[in-house]
């Protein structure tokens, strides 16, 4: 006769065997679901989000990835542009998309760093809210004023704007914009009063600066140099330490006089948090594809930026030390804490 409580635990064995089985089934079943659509990403258009207006620089920069996008997937990289509160607008309707990788941004260091250290408070967490893609570029900024202004170099535009006593102006493309902090670096380290003209977007105070409505404007190289070119603005001086090799003529800051100024932004492209890591991963090697190209490359010489490429990982790493070092910057510069 057999023993009915052996019996009893086999039976147990049994159907802890096959509850194992099924699940490791469906466990497998759900991670092929879920690979599905990394392997078929993008099926769809996507957006890619800039949080400035088009015409600038950032906009500039997500048309010519977006084109190198389109060529790896074969589905359109549509860029839509969200403004407003110094890329704020544009970084809060990414945060609460869907993450599901058809939602991107292409930001730059005032979204990530330097505008939630500038406002009290913002619609969304730099950190929790964005899933990290990659760097793509570090962008140096320039000095520059309306020709009319009498000046050719930094020092006299100090002399000059210290004899106005404050009346004198600067555009910038928004409040917690980089071309805004820059500015006020500027008068932090010079002394130097200046009323803040803030903009939508690059594109539109470059326009006012060449329209001579305010004198001076700290804008992107990018777009600032072209106009340079043309006569229509006075480039002065680069925010970084190094000369450009494709403007050897401009000088640094430091060269001219303004000691310890270093200031470049820099672009990246993330996702909405929760974004599947297959997703990511497939966008961030695309991007790297990109950048190395011999195209992107030369392009970059040309506009003066300096190409820059990362792991997701890398990039979220970057983003917290980012956020600090800017938040130090921001409260030297006295441009903390605006509503």
């Amino acid at each position: 006769m057999s023993n009915p409580l052996h019996s009893r635990d086999r039976e147990s064995d049994v159907t802890k065997a096959h509850g194992i089985a099924v699940g490791l089934a469906m466990g497998l079943a759900l991670g092929l679901v879920g690979a599905a659509p990394a392997q078929d990403y993008p099926n769809q258009p996507v957006k890619l989000v800039v949080p400035f207006p088009a015409g600038g620089g950032t906009d500039a920069l997500a048309r010519w990835f977006a084109k190198g996008l389109e060529a790896k997937f074969g589905q359109p990289f549509v860029v839509e542009n969200r403004a407003g509160s110094g890329t704020t607008l544009g970084a809060g309707f990414v945060a609460r998309a869907a993450p599901d990788g058809y939602t991107i941004m292409l930001g730059t260091s005032s979204t990530y760093a330097i505008a939630p250290n500038v406002y009290k408070k913002v619609p969304f967490d730099p950190i929790k809210d964005f899933a990290a893609i990659a760097l793509v570029a570090e962008v140096p900024f320039v000095l520059s004023v309306n020709p009319a202004l009498p000046v050719k170099s930094v020092a006299e535009l100090v002399t000059l704007i210290k004899s106005k006593s404050g009346a004198m102006s600067y555009a910038s493309a928004g409040i917690g914009t980089q071309h805004h902090v820059n500015a006020e670096l500027f008068k932090t380290l010079t002394g130097t009063e200046m009323t803040h003209v803030p903009y939508r977007g690059g594109g539109p105070a470059l326009q006012d600066v060449v329209a001579g409505h305010v004198p001076i404007y700290f804008g992107d190289v990018s777009t600032v140099m072209p106009i340079a070119r043309a006569g229509k603005v006075r480039a002065l001086a680069l925010t970084i330490m190094q000369r450009l090799d494709a403007f050897p003529d401009i000088p640094t800051m430091h060269e001219a006089g303004i000691a310890n100024y270093n200031a470049s932004a820099w672009q990246a492209f993330v996702a909405p948090a929760g974004t599947p890591a297959a997703i990511v991963n497939r966008l961030n090697q695309a991007l790297i594809e990109i950048v190395k190209s011999p195209e992107t490359q030369k392009r970059f010489f040309e506009l003066g930026l300096r190409p820059l490429t990362s792991t997701p990982e890398e990039l979220g790493a970057y983003l917290k030390s980012e956020l600090v070092r800017w938040g130090k910057i921001v409260e030297a510069a006295g441009a903390k804490g605006i509503e």
